[in-house]
């Protein structure tokens, strides 16, 4: 019995840290997005909140019935819901061989801890919606009712779908325990509730206005290389196809400029650093960066990591079955099944090519030094933005182009209000200035968050990355 619960715990720790790696950015832009900062007491909710639910489910469906065996045969009586409330007490006494003891009526009665279970199971989701989000009583059990009916039809569905029929029964009982379980944690919760500071409040302490957190920028920095990298593969690929070959060498450069100058020049913003509620000012007086040292700042900040992915393409461009081979084809446009021709050469090239990367140990390690070479000079930019005193990286101080912060969403409503009563006690006007910048330029597009002139003193000790 203990192994029916301690598989599906193992089953979600192995999950989850992958899971975890790959929601990381997307999680990382929402908190940054909505409150400006991720605070340890954040992250720790949020990712414990995470593996709970995780936990949870595969206590639901794990373990799984192999594919070889036939669930409608072997639990035939699991095709029909148990709509019956109370039959969990029926199975209780049954257990108990009808003995009314302590051992046989508890302690050694499954249908008793299966119970427990199935109260335990969501108790920690109403000690969360109690400390965590701040909900009352009754968000609490329609949260939990939802949550359960969500197992209970995951379970009648056969894993919707995945098997022919059920492997576990859908039942009333466990319907209710389950959301009782999640009542019962939320009144459980009221020290923990009342000693703990709400999240919004730490986040409020720690939160400086105008100033980006590192964590922030390093976001948004990841975004934008990843921008410009798929931009430039599909600038590449038009090139070839649409122009000529030789065309395709500008790609990276077009890409460049197109990503780190005009779109901020037009917007204050990388797309990256937009996502993020960043903009890019001068550093002495907060005001629209020049094209020039837009050019600057980026060409800093990236040309390095272009030299390296250089270095690589030309390594592989050298070597036999490298990516050369696939694009021929597909540029060549042969007569027949292109698309064929094109499967064809890639498998031959990979082939190729990894058994001359086996043959050529040097050329491996070219690759890997680049591999390598990437994530060091951003863990070396990271650590002399982290030593500035006033958290400026080597592209800020040479262009003279910082970061700013704009207000997290769960403020800026009450910022558009607040902005917005003020307006109508003036008589009227605009509320967001002559622009995004204050400095009587066009309007920007992130010109819907007001511009608040005390905030930008306070962030004039800027922020790289």
């Amino acid at each position: 019995m203990t192994e029916t619960y301690l598989l599906p715990i193992r089953t979600a720790a192995i999950l989850f840290p992958v899971l975890a790696l790959l929601t990381f950015v997307p999680t990382a832009v929402v908190l940054y997005r909505r409150h400006g900062i991720m605070t340890r007491w954040r992250v720790l909710a949020v990712y414990g909140g995470a593996y709970y639910a995780l936990s949870a489910f595969c206590m639901t469906v794990v373990p799984l019935p192999s594919r070889a065996v036939d669930v409608c045969a072997k639990y035939p009586t699991f095709a029909d819901p148990q709509w019956t409330p109370g039959t969990a007490f029926a199975d209780i006494w049954k257990e108990s061989g009808h003995s009314v003891t302590l051992g046989a009526l508890v302690l050694h009665n499954s249908a008793v801890w299966q119970t427990v279970f199935n109260l335990f199971l969501l108790l920690p989701l109403g000690v969360l919606a109690r400390v965590h989000f701040r909900r009352g009583l009754p968000a609490t059990v329609a949260a939990g009712a939802a949550c359960s009916l969500f197992f209970e039809l995951t379970q009648y569905t056969g894993l919707w779908g995945l098997y022919a029929c059920p492997y576990r029964l859908f039942a009333m009982d466990d319907l209710l325990v389950n959301t009782a379980g999640a009542a019962v944690g939320w009144a459980l919760a009221a020290p923990l509730a009342r000693a703990l500071p709400a999240l919004d409040t730490l986040d409020d302490r720690a939160l400086v206005p105008g100033r980006a957190p590192f964590g922030r920028r390093l976001v948004a920095l990841l975004l934008d290389m990843t921008g410009v990298f798929l931009l430039t593969g599909v600038l590449t690929v038009l090139a070839m196809v649409l122009l000529s070959p030789g065309t395709a060498e500008w790609a990276p450069f077009v890409a460049f400029l197109l990503w780190y100058v005009v779109e901020p020049r037009r917007t204050g913003a990388t797309p990256g650093k937009r996502l993020l509620l960043l903009r890019l000012v001068r550093t002495r007086d907060g005001g629209r960066p020049h094209p020039a040292a837009l050019t600057l700042r980026g060409a800093l900040l990236v040309l390095p990591q272009l030299l390296l992915w250089a270095v690589a393409g030309l390594v592989l461009s050298r070597l036999p079955g490298g990516p050369d081979t696939v694009v021929t084809v597909a540029v060549r446009g042969d007569t027949g099944d292109t698309g064929q021709a094109v499967r064809d050469a890639g498998l031959s090239g990979s082939r190729e090519f990894l058994s001359t990367l086996a043959s050529d140990p040097a050329a491996g390690l070219v690759l890997l030094l680049v591999l390598l070479g990437c994530p060091a000079l951003v863990a070396a930019c990271a650590r002399a933005v982290h030593r500035h005193p006033e958290g400026l990286g080597p592209h800020d101080v040479l262009s003279g182009v910082r970061n700013e912060a704009l207000p997290p969403t769960r403020t800026r409503a009450a910022d558009r209000d607040g902005t917005r009563d003020g307006r109508t006690a003036a008589g009227g006007g605009d509320a967001h200035g002559d622009g995004a910048y204050g400095d009587g330029g066009a309007g920007d597009a992130l010109g819907d968050v007001p511009d608040r002139a005390g905030e930008r003193a306070a962030a004039h000790a800027g922020s790289g990355v």
